[in-house]
């Protein structure tokens, strides 16, 4: 479907705090065709989104906009959060979540930045793939959720052939977690059991809060991970065994019931004492279905479950939105800039539209009550088809001498929007 202008969402970010970040009205224009391109063309290549445009300029301009222009991508991400820090909905809160996951990206292109063979857990394939750590926001109370940062993983014999250092995905990780608490980000971080290391427990244990208490975690804990009670050192797993049916205690979070039992405990190079929570899902399970770890060590249970569970909100639901809607894998320019100005433009899109869900009052372009990314998408293809219906209309409300003229009009309509032409040869 030919898209005639920008949606209004895009409009108002780019007059809101977008427009001031480039240099002139081209380069505001590609931004804005990019963002609407994500949101609504089938087609999410820049090839795909250009063709679906009839008032674009050519793909090599938009091509050369996120490859070759100079614009700071950082600062625009930046700016993205700090207008996200405006409503009640979005803004960081001491109590929010800050959830770290990876996500695979698979590409087709062999000399694209970054990629490399990786194995994806979920599907159990190698793929041929971009791996992004990516850390993420979510409102401790709307549960709206958007990421903040990400980094760029590649493995040791990638950077040992491009002549790059090779950072660990723990350092990667480490880096974006300092670069939350220097800039102020409220919240307790949660992670699954690859990112719960005593490198990273010790890192975030390490940092204070304005009032001087400790910055928070809550992990998900490798059963083989030892852990010391009462001066007996052995596997998390081999301690939870020894927890008789009649210990274990009830609790419902968000509907669901389990049961559990929780424990300080210290852990080998862990510097500070942690608690666990040890879940079954049933009272007499022989095995716990799962154990998690934490640094604060006065929370009850249900804190600990509840700040956990944001960890799917965070990462998960936001890679399956970010690939399904809005082309989060589908770039394959070979650029590294090209693909990070990418990603920083889908990580816009998605806070773009987070903040038109579950409002009170219906937008006036949506016209319904928007509670999924997905329903925001195709309300903005909604809002694009009115767009086009509109300017065709007033592309014919002018005065006609003659059936001819009429049809010169049609056919120019037809050729400016790609969809061939009617008037007779």
């Amino acid at each position: 479907m030919p898209i005639i202008h920008p949606p209004t969402i895009v409009q108002n970010a780019m007059d809101e705090f977008l427009a001031p970040l480039f240099a002139n009205t081209p380069q505001r224009n590609h931004l804005a065709n990019y963002l609407t391109g994500l949101m609504i063309s089938p087609n999410k290549t820049i090839d795909g989104m250009t063709k679906e445009m009839p008032n674009a300029s050519d793909q090599s301009c938009l091509n050369r906009f996120l490859t070759e222009v100079e614009w700071d991508h950082e600062d625009m991400n930046q700016k993205r959060i700090d207008w996200l820090q405006q409503f009640d909905d979005t803004k960081f809160h001491e109590r929010g979540v800050i959830a770290l996951d990876d996500v695979l990206l698979e590409k087709s292109g062999l000399f694209i930045k970054d990629v490399g063979k990786f194995w994806d857990h979920s599907e159990e394939r190698y793929k041929h793939a971009q791996d992004l750590i990516i850390i993420n926001y979510v409102h401790p109370f709307s549960k709206k959720h958007y990421p903040l940062y990400f980094r760029r993983f590649k493995k040791e014999e990638q950077c040992e052939w491009t002549g790059e250092e090779f950072k660990k995905m723990t350092a990667l990780s480490i880096e974006m977690i300092n670069e939350c608490h220097e800039r102020g980000i409220l919240g307790t971080f949660t992670f699954d059991s690859f990112y719960t290391c005593s490198e990273i427990q010790n890192r975030i244990h390490s940092l204070k809060n304005e009032d001087g208490t400790e910055r928070g975690y809550v992990g998900d804990l490798k059963f083989n991970r030892k852990v010391v009670f009462k001066g007996v050192e052995q596997q998390a797993v081999a301690f939870a065994n020894t927890i008789p049916p009649e210990d274990r205690k009830s609790v419902t979070v968000d509907g669901k019931k389990q049961w559990y039992l929780t424990v300080c405990v210290k852990m080998p190079n862990v510097t500070h004492k942690v608690r666990i929570v040890i879940l079954w899902k049933y009272k007499n399970d022989a095995e716990p279905r799962k154990i998690l770890v934490t640094n604060k060590i006065h929370w009850h249970a249900e804190r600990i479950i509840e700040t956990y569970r944001c960890r799917w909100t965070g990462t998960e639901t936001f890679h399956r939105d970010g690939k399904q809607e809005l082309g989060l894998e589908d770039c394959q320019l070979r650029s590294g800039v090209g693909q990070t100005r990418h990603i920083y433009c889908v990580f816009l899109a998605y806070s773009l539209l987070v903040q038109q869900l579950d409002k009170t009052s219906m937008s006036e372009w949506a016209r319904v009550k928007l509670t999924t990314i997905g329903e925001s998408c195709r309300a903005l293809v909604r809002e694009s088809l009115r767009s086009l219906i509109g300017w065709v209309v007033e592309q014919l409300d002018v005065p006609m001498r003659s059936e001819r003229d009429k049809a010169k009009r049609l056919d120019h309509i037809c050729h400016r929007l790609g969809i061939g032409t009617v008037l007779a040869q």
